[in-house]
């Protein structure tokens, strides 16, 4: 798999560049929003992620219904529930973009209109493309001619129109592109997940691009995040996750994201899976004491005299410590013993009269 790089900076293989998604879980507090800054840095995320849009330029007013679970926000106008957050504008990116930066994490924010880009591109070391903004061409090529990083969200679209958006980003100057596997449903059902496609996508576009995965599965009632863990394993190598300060809180993004705690234990599982996951150097290093002790090794059933010529009824394999291992055996047999051994002892090649010997 192509590894995610930017600025020097390269993430591979169960070292996922992690996302988390305040989007608009803020609410419109400047403040809020830098706490949930310090709570990512905090949990060991890579970067705090906004969203930049006016809900002018976003949903019409009267067609633009909710499809999201309105148990959980009831709006049912997306310019409705787009025009209560919209407040920030270039005073405040720029605010959140420094605090990120004294927390030693990544500001992005995602860009729903062709402005943004130009006020949100000075901030950011790469740019976000949503799942629903994947068929808008004219802000692909947009986001293309900055000529930086983009990662893009693939949810409700087919692999041609995927294929289509890579090649315009790119045509457009995109320095590289990142194709997140996602599911645009607040929240994923278990079953609709199609994790699958981590690998579709891996194999339809691998050869030219890093894949990744953006979740909406809501995390278990422990907090864990199995979706992140197979995301992960599968290699993705971005994961983008909504984050809040409060699972309880009402509205669209707050149920089905992580929490502090949550992320922190998912960035702590990452490491016990590196651990487990080791190096693709084949090495037996920390094997060594296994070797020498449970390996069998050629050892005298009887007394053996000198001059024997040993036979195979005169061995048997047993654990040692010591004597000529067992993967010796068709060069022990035949030869002729210069030393005699005891019954019960290995055979050592000091044993056997001068041949060609395997060590």
């Amino acid at each position: 798999m192509i590894d995610f790089t930017f600025n020097g900076r390269t993430f591979g293989y169960l070292q996922p560049y992690l996302i988390a998604e305040i989007g608009v879980n803020h609410e419109g507090s400047l403040e809020r929003a830098k706490a949930m800054i310090d709570q990512v840095a905090r949990a060991g995320g890579h970067a705090a992620k906004f969203q930049t849009y006016k809900a002018a330029t976003l949903a019409a007013k009267t067609t633009s219904p909710a499809y999201w679970d309105q148990t959980k926000e009831a709006t049912s106008s997306q310019y409705e529930l787009f025009q209560r957050w919209d407040n920030f504008g270039p005073a405040e990116y720029a605010e959140l973009a420094e605090h990120c930066k004294l927390r030693g994490i990544d500001f992005l924010s995602t860009p729903f209109y062709m402005e943004a880009v130009d006020m949100l591109t000075p901030l950011m070391p790469v740019t976000k493309v949503a799942s629903a903004d994947l068929t808008n061409i004219p802000l692909l090529r947009k986001i293309g001619a900055t000529n930086r990083p983009v990662i893009m969200s693939c949810g409700a679209s087919s692999i041609t129109e995927i294929a289509h958006s890579l090649d315009v980003l790119l045509e457009a100057g995109a320095e590289s592109v990142t194709l997140l596997h996602c599911i645009l449903n607040y929240p994923t059902p278990l079953g609709h997940a199609q994790m699958s496609q981590i690998q579709v996508l891996q194999e339809r576009f691998g050869e030219r691009v890093a894949i990744g995965y953006s979740d909406h599965v809501r995390p278990e009632d422990d907090g864990s995040v199995p979706a992140l863990e197979i995301a992960a394993l599968f290699g993705a190598r971005v994961i983008e996750k909504h984050f809040t300060d409060d699972k309880n809180g009402v509205g669209n993004d707050h149920y089905h994201a992580v929490d502090e705690q949550d992320l922190r234990r998912f960035v702590d599982k990452l490491e016990i899976y590196r651990t487990l996951y080791g190096t693709r150097e084949h090495s037996l290093v920390a094997q060594s004491q296994a070797i020498n002790n449970a390996r069998r090794r050629v050892v005298a059933v009887r007394d053996l005299p000198v001059g024997h010529v040993v036979a195979e009824d005169d061995l048997i394999a047993l654990r040692s410590n010591v004597g000529i291992e067992i993967a010796n055996w068709d060069d022990v047999v035949g030869r002729t013993l210069v030393e005699a051994v005891a019954a019960d002892l290995p055979l050592e090649w000091s044993n056997l009269a001068l041949n060609q010997q395997a060590d």
